[in-house]
């Protein structure tokens, strides 16, 4: 059998390619500036039906909309409304029995008659289930049905073709969003809220691990007493492999820190005798703390926006509890 020969690509100078690049982002821009004279009575009538159900958001479209869809239904389930996406083509081989009563459709179409979505609809309308429909085309079937229509049309896409998906679904996506965050702040969703439902990956470390999870406690915590000499102090630092000591009284409160970096320091002046010079008369007083309650990640920021690399943690009564270094961060990947 003969294949057709592979066409070769057309040749542009670098010039033209940045321009194509750049017109697509203006026409996209442009789509959705002009989402924020929609955000409307529409917009709130289904923020309204959303946050009533009783349910779930159930989030339906086809081709490039379905996938668009499929990111609008995990955004609203990371944000505090139960959502999932349902493929129509799938619902009406089975899958409608996953839509109840109790639940809210979110439909998503641009040119407002995909036969997939159209064929389901009776069925939703008679569970009495209400519609939320995003389309480009208010005159549409899908439009016509809903509850709630939302406009999400495009003067053009950014497809030189008039063909691909380009404008029309970064505009479904924006309003998607603007209906996810919307709830978000209606529900009054927090940060520990959001980490609940990402307890893995970055974003669930960042806002689950506390100090406490990672920070050096009893014996693994390096410490000295005032006394000590500048050698019992760097003793302490090499044996705990924290890049510092601290200095604390019998009853734990702290007084002081002598880092690697005033280690440093002091064996640049000849004058100082390691054994007889007294850790205090080197150490830095009142160091930068941290509670064992505070995030991991607000001794990152701590860290860096002062340029040290550990901590003392301590108790409401500045008695030392713990310490912690960059690396501790590092390897609970918080950082």
């Amino acid at each position: 059998m003969n294949l057709p020969a592979p066409r070769q690509a057309a040749s542009l100078p670098t010039a033209a390619l940045a321009a194509s690049g750049q017109r697509v982002i203006d026409i996209e821009v442009a789509a959705i500036a002009a989402l924020r004279a929609r955000i409307d009575g529409a917009f709130s009538r289904a923020c309204e039906l959303m946050l009533a159900c009783q349910g779930r958001v159930v989030v339906s479209g086809i081709g490039k909309s379905g996938h668009i869809a499929r990111k609008i239904a995990a955004t609203l389930a990371s944000t505090g409304t139960p959502a999932f996406f349902v493929h129509p083509a799938e619902a009406s081989h089975g899958d409608l029995g996953m839509i109840t009563a109790d639940d809210v459709v979110l439909a998503l179409s641009n040119s407002g008659e995909t036969d997939e979505l159209l064929t389901i609809l009776p069925v939703v309308k008679r569970k009495s289930v209400p519609l939320i429909a995003l389309t480009g085309n208010e005159r549409s079937s899908l439009a016509r049905l809903a509850d709630v229509h939302l406009d999400v049309a495009v003067s053009e896409e950014a497809c030189p073709l008039g063909l691909a998906p380009t404008a029309s679904t970064t505009a479904a996506l924006v309003m998607g969003d603007a209906l996810a965050i919307a709830l978000l702040e209606a529900r009054g969703f927090t940060s520990d809220d959001f980490a609940a439902s990402h307890p893995a990956g970055q974003l669930g470390r960042r806002l689950l691990v506390r100090i406490s999870d990672v920070m050096h406690v009893g014996e693994e915590i390096p410490r000295v007493l005032p006394q000590a000499s500048v050698t019992d102090a760097l003793m302490e630092i090499s044996r705990k492999k924290l890049g510092m000591t601290a200095i604390a009284q019998a009853d734990g409160r702290l007084v002081g820190v002598f880092t690697d970096g005033d280690l440093r320091r002091t064996l640049d002046d000849a004058s100082v005798d390691l054994r007889a010079t007294p850790v205090t008369a080197l150490m830095t007083p009142n160091p930068r703390t941290i509670t064992a309650d505070k995030l991991a990640i607000e001794a990152a920021q701590m860290m860096e926006a002062h340029k040290i690399s550990a901590l003392p943690v301590v108790d409401a009564v500045g008695a030392m509890v713990g310490a912690l270094n960059f690396h501790d961060l590092l390897r609970a990947r918080v950082i």
